[in-house]
């Protein structure tokens, strides 16, 4: 067996005690009869016995319906699968069960307001009208209502609303342009829009009514918008005011609409890099059962966690967060940019929220980990138990680096999943050790695998990420694809009957795993495949380099050129001897048939709103079609990046 990574954590016999996976194991072998030793065998058992799983999941959580299910699993195929058939239930009305109206549910702060609190009190009075005022407008179960609203307590109120009435939500980021947002909401036919008049980022001020008017032209089933005065206190023409909204609902009663369990919940989106996004819908009932599992057996959320997720209403993260409040924990919200005024604005929230559970991205630990930033320094945060990363693969060094500088107490956990599922397929579980660089386990209930291109089973190997079994959160079906072509040609058309994720995945002897990157902008030189996370952490260990992006652009007479762009600091420059010291990191730390034909100095990496980096865009740029068939500019965070690879590509005809 290979020698495991350094150990970095490992729970001790009270941690694991009072993880919420303990209880819920032992109640398992006392009502299901399944003596899972370890949570390997828990594992195995969730992914083979499904419909005794998720029963259990449900019946242990105890989710209400207004009509009980006939059977669990009447179609297990994929795409297809049919789950709970017959009952009847509603996501909003879990979140607001038992709860005490004077606890605190959400701390939230932004660059426009300080830190506030609303309690479960004032959370279920908001959204009681802003449903109310939903319904005075004629929503009714199945309308889409759609947000253009920054991640703030009242868009949360807002969605619990739409929820509790059976209306389909879906939301963007105010940060989204025109184009973008019409690109996404278009799509879903919407008879509501809830949009904010602008937002503060990185101190500065985005008058958004402009943008709030073209939509409002572009959307031609919109009925009502509706506008929050966020950024500043003046009317939007034609336009209800957001008071007015909750004013027309005002005492009411909190009321849930019982919907079947494959009801639309709400439809999120692909990146949108390339094409028309794809628009994702999920179900009640799947996404409750999901994030109940997920987020009491995998973030193990309990009472007096105060759960934090830096994320936009424009990523996945934001849907995620918002179900935390399935859980005893409450939850706390961010609007902003996490690097204003510096890279300490977010360990300066987590000390003034005293936030337990920190989650963000690998891209921003890597960023205070490059800026030297010290948390712990100057600040406390002892309430700081668990760290969760997610968005990219987190390197080793980054797991070294948030040991180092939170303590060897910490539970940091790694996770993959994505927009597809709302969920992870691969992540953190709190009674198992850390190892340094690699994700803990695959999640309960997901039957993730590594696949050679035959379908054969890799352990110890790179490998395609397949799901091979069904699982209730995944997509409905994607909207305005009503033979299902897309879907199929989006997860199945590789392997038959079997979910393909789009990465590339080890599973280790132990059971963890390391994800590689997309499986589309892979490297594979003489038969060596090479990840792009690979080359990125070889090339980020140098001091010299702040970002990166490679692409294997194939040329025109055969073979490929590996282009590398770097970015570099400001007191540093491309010369001979880096451009030779990256060549040799990517060498010895890689393989040599991955060292880059190029490597050329450029300004920013272009990245979409959620962060990710743009390697297949830019690679089909450099051979030859144009930016605005590749990319959405509206859906990047710095589309003006994509103008330098237009011009290389026009100065070198036929590929970089």
């Amino acid at each position: 067996m290979p020698t495991a990574p350094p150990l970095l954590w490992k729970p001790d016999h009270d941690r694991r005690e009072r993880a919420n996976i303990t209880p819920f194991t032992r109640w398992v072998r006392e009502h299901r009869g399944v003596d899972a030793e370890d949570y390997d065998a828990l594992w195995r058992w969730s992914v083979t016995d499904l419909d005794g799983f998720w029963s259990a999941i449900w019946e242990y959580y105890g989710v209400s319906a207004e009509t009980p299910y006939e059977r669990v699993l009447v179609d297990a195929s994929m795409p297809g699968a049919r789950w709970f058939t017959g009952s009847r239930l509603n996501y909003a009305r879990h979140i607001f069960a038992d709860r005490d109206d004077d606890a605190v549910a959400i701390r939230h702060a932004s660059e426009l307001r300080m830190m506030g609190e609303w309690t479960w009190g004032e959370l279920r009075a908001r959204t009681a009208a802003i449903a109310q005022g939903l319904r005075h407008l004629g929503v009714r179960p199945g309308d889409r209502v759609v947000a253009y609203l920054p991640n703030i307590a009242e868009t949360v109120a807002a969605f619990y609303a739409c929820a509790s009435i059976g209306a389909v939500w879906s939301s963007c980021s105010p940060d989204f342009g025109v184009r973008s947002v019409v690109d996404r909401f278009a799509q879903i036919e919407p008879k509501v829009l809830l949009a904010v008049d602008g937002y503060r980022y990185g101190g500065k001020d985005f008058d958004r009514t402009d943008v709030v008017a073209e939509l409002r032209e572009q959307l031609p089933t919109v009925e009502h918008t509706v506008v929050l005065n966020y950024l500043r206190d003046v009317p939007v023409e034609g336009a209800l005011a957001w008071e007015e909204l909750e004013s027309a609902g005002a005492g009411a009663e909190l009321a849930f609409a019982e919907v079947p369990f494959d009801h639309p919940l709400w439809v999120l989106y692909s990146s949108g890099t390339t094409g028309l996004p794809k628009a994702i819908v999920h179900g009640h009932g799947g996404i409750l059962l999901e994030q109940l599992k997920n987020l009491h057996l995998h973030l193990d959320a309990q009472d007096g966690d105060r759960v934090f997720w830096y994320t936009t209403t424009g990523w996945m993260m934001w849907n995620f967060l918002v179900s935390v409040l399935l859980t005893d924990a409450s939850i706390v919200l961010y609007d902003g940019s996490p690097g204003y005024p510096d890279l300490g604005a977010l360990w300066d929230l987590a000390e003034r929220a005293q936030v337990t559970i920190f989650g963000t991205s690998a891209g921003f630990l890597s960023s205070c980990m490059k800026e030297d930033v010290h948390p712990s320094r100057g600040r406390d945060l002892s309430r700081l138990h668990a760290v969760g990363s997610t968005g990219a693969p987190l390197s080793p060094e980054g797991f070294e680096w948030c040991y180092r500088e939170l303590g060897d107490g910490l539970w940091l956990f790694s996770t993959s999943g994505g927009t597809d599922i709302c969920s992870c397929l691969v992540g953190g579980v709190p009674t198992l050790p850390v190892y340094e660089g690699e994700i803990q386990a695959r999640s309960l209930g997901m039957a993730v695998a590594a696949w050679d291109p035959d379908g054969n089973e890799l352990i110890g190997e790179v490998g395609e990420l397949v799901v091979t079994q069904p699982a209730p959160s995944m997509p409905l079906y994607l909207w305005n694809d009503p033979d299902g072509e897309r879907l199929h040609d989006s997860y199945f058309s590789v392997y038959s009957g079997v979910w393909r994720h789009g990465d590339w995945i080890e599973i280790t002897e132990r059971g963890t795993a390391v994800i590689y990157g997309r499986s589309d902008s892979t490297i594979n030189r003489g038969g060596i495949r090479m990840g792009t996370s690979e080359i990125y952490r070889a090339v980020l260990a140098l001091d010299e380099v702040t970002d990166a992006l490679v692409v294997d652009v194939p040329q025109p007479e055969g073979g490929s050129r590996i282009e590398l762009f770097v970015v570099v600091r400001e007191d540093a420059a491309l010369d001979d001897d880096l451009t030779s010291r990256l060549a040799r990191r990517i060498r010895e730390d890689c393989s040599p048939r991955h060292v880059p034909d190029a490597v050329r100095a450029i300004g920013e990496v272009p990245r979409t709103l959620s962060g990710k980096v743009l390697e297949v865009p830019v690679k089909r740029i450099l051979m030859g079609e144009a930016a605005e068939r590749v990319a959405s500019r509206d859906s990047l965070a710095n589309p003006q990046a994509l103008d330098y690879f237009t011009r290389l590509a026009a100065e070198q005809p036929g590929g970089a």
